[in-house]
């Protein structure tokens, strides 16, 4: 919304009017059109159209441009009565200046400084709301009402929060410490675990490396067993002499002397 049109004295062109609200223009933004308009007027109709609300031409936010220099002279020329001109306020000023003097303007309304208060006064008013304030804030953050004063002392306050403060990082501490030596005795166990199932593990393998390595020893003697060379067959001749045979022919190679 712009500013309210009643609020200027003298003339206004027109081209300074938002096409929207129909208001002086407020934060002002142009299309390529060349028509202005309040920069939240018209973002809030282009969330609903696609075009220029005068001429209806084709329109989005990426093509709003700054109004020209000369429009900006001329609007920032006019000049404006104070919002708080109900209140009481006579100031008129350039809209230009317009923030600066309603950021200390003595009629505006402004919230009490107390916490917990939510009253609103003309700024004006402040000093003698806040000798009178029903919430009334200390050196030590306490709110108190105007008949606790005499009563309230700052400094046990504090030193009541700086006892509770510990308190609770103690028991903060604690829970911390408990947690940590849970996670340590899980940790020990999984760590204990562990190492009974590797050593299970490396006597299964001792055992069968064991029964591996007599199995090859077994294996070993019958190879040898079985490439040494065979006695040649005996046989007794008709004069009960022990003939020797050639293996391979058969033929008698003569007898065997007796060992005795």
């Amino acid at each position: 919304m712009g500013y309210e049109l009643d609020r200027f004295l003298g003339y206004v062109n027109e081209g300074l009017l938002c096409c929207v609200c129909g208001d002086v223009l407020e934060r002002p933004l142009q299309a390529p059109c060349e028509h202005a308009y309040c920069g939240s007027c018209i973002n809030r109709w282009l969330l609903h159209h696609s075009t220029c609300p005068e001429d209806r031409q084709p329109l989005e936010p990426s093509r709003l441009k700054p109004l020209y220099r000369y429009m900006r002279n001329d609007l920032n020329r006019l000049q404006i009565r104070c919002a708080n001109a109900r209140q009481g306020c006579e100031a008129v000023c350039s809209l230009e200046g317009l923030p600066a003097h309603e950021d200390h303007c003595q009629y505006a309304y402004v919230s009490c400084t107390n916490s917990g208060c939510l009253v609103q006064v003309e700024r004006r008013d402040l000093e003698a709301h806040l000798s009178e304030c029903s919430s009334v804030s200390r050196n030590c953050g306490s709110t108190i009402s105007p008949n606790q004063r005499s009563q309230h002392n700052c400094l046990l306050e504090l030193q009541s929060e700086i006892e509770t403060l510990r308190y609770e990082m103690l028991t903060e501490v604690q829970d911390v410490r408990l947690m940590m030596e849970s996670q340590q005795n899980s940790e020990r166990r999984y760590l204990a675990q562990n190492e009974r199932q590797l050593k299970t593990a490396v006597d299964e393998l001792k055992g069968q490396l064991f029964t591996l390595t007599c199995d090859i020893r077994t294996l070993s003697a019958e190879v040898s067993l079985s490439r040494r060379p065979r006695a040649d067959p005996v046989r007794k001749g008709p004069d009960g002499q022990t003939l020797a045979y050639e293996r391979a022919t058969g033929k008698k190679v003569g007898p065997i002397a007796d060992e005795n």
